[in-house]
């Protein structure tokens, strides 16, 4: 009942990511005509929701960072244990909005808004495409700083791609390998920005998982690439379906046509293929 209610109250803000691991996602932005700040919350609602499980959550902005993520997160906290055995995400959308109102009301400075999706203009279309330049540093240098020189000798591990899936001129493709390192990490991306086909796509989605056996933990990232938590969104995906050692790619053209919360669907229904493949 709290999922049809927040479905119909948030319309096409409110997103279904995994129906059946009852992964949802609800854009959130302060109520002005022209918003200056918003945000996305990912939640994953537990087996013991609501009566003895709080959500699993995260908030994805870029500017979200520090002191912002601590005291929205600390509220959501305080919610949560105000209200113990009920139903919260309402409450939780609402204090987001809140203090997304209140930044727009301060003389906080607006966010660095580059453009960071193709979903946010309908006049980008496929002349985008073809004149497509990357105006972001490369994803690959992101892992420079997690490699070594003594392990530029590793070999790179096989890439399999997955059938694409194309909705309203815009084609989704997943890619995964193998890996057991970060510099493999490295390595298969710079492979497939080889590919001239990959390196044009309008957004080149990854995430990977590695388990490390001598500290039973994972070393674990992933990046958007300009579309804004679906790095994060694919990440959740990989946990929940509880993989490791392997990255995910899902590269994206954008047609023309804007796909809405779909666009997600599509990714994650990509990666999930492959995965099983």
């Amino acid at each position: 009942d709290e999922i049809e209610a927040l479905s119909s109250i948030y319309g096409e803000d409110w997103c279904v990511v995994d129906e059946r691991e009852k992964i949802y996602c609800i854009k959130i932005s302060d109520c002005l005509d022209q918003p200056k700040w918003s945000l996305c919350l990912q939640v994953i609602l537990p087996p013991g929701y609501p009566t003895a499980e709080p959500p699993i959550y995260q908030l994805n902005a870029p500017w979200l960072r520090g002191e912002d993520y601590m005291e929205l997160a600390n509220s959501l906290e305080e919610i949560y244990l105000q209200n113990l055995g009920e139903s919260i995400l309402y409450l939780w959308v609402e204090k987001i909005r809140e203090a997304l109102v209140e930044k727009a009301e301060s003389s906080d400075p607006e966010p660095d808004m580059k453009k960071t999706s193709e979903e946010v203009d309908e006049d980008d279309g496929g002349d985008f495409l073809l004149e497509y330049q990357p105006i972001q540093e490369d994803p690959v240098k992101m892992l420079n700083y997690i490699t070594s020189e003594r392990e530029e000798d590793e070999e790179l591990p096989s890439i399999h791609h997955g059938s694409p899936i194309t909705d309203r001129r815009s084609t989704f493709q997943a890619h995964l390998a193998p890996v057991v390192t970060p510099t493999q990490v490295k390595k298969v991306l710079e492979k497939l920005y080889e590919n001239k086909k990959i390196a044009s796509a309008t957004h080149n989605i990854y995430a990977y998982r590695i388990y490390c056996e001598d500290k039973q933990t994972f070393l674990q990232d992933c990046e958007d690439d300009g579309e804004t938590a679906a790095g994060g969104r694919l990440l959740h995906l990989m946990q929940i379906l509880d993989v490791h050692n392997v990255l995910v790619v899902v590269s994206r053209w954008y047609g023309g046509i804007l796909l809405g919360p779909d666009r997600f669907k599509h990714i994650n229904n990509c990666a999930r293929s492959i995965l099983v493949e």
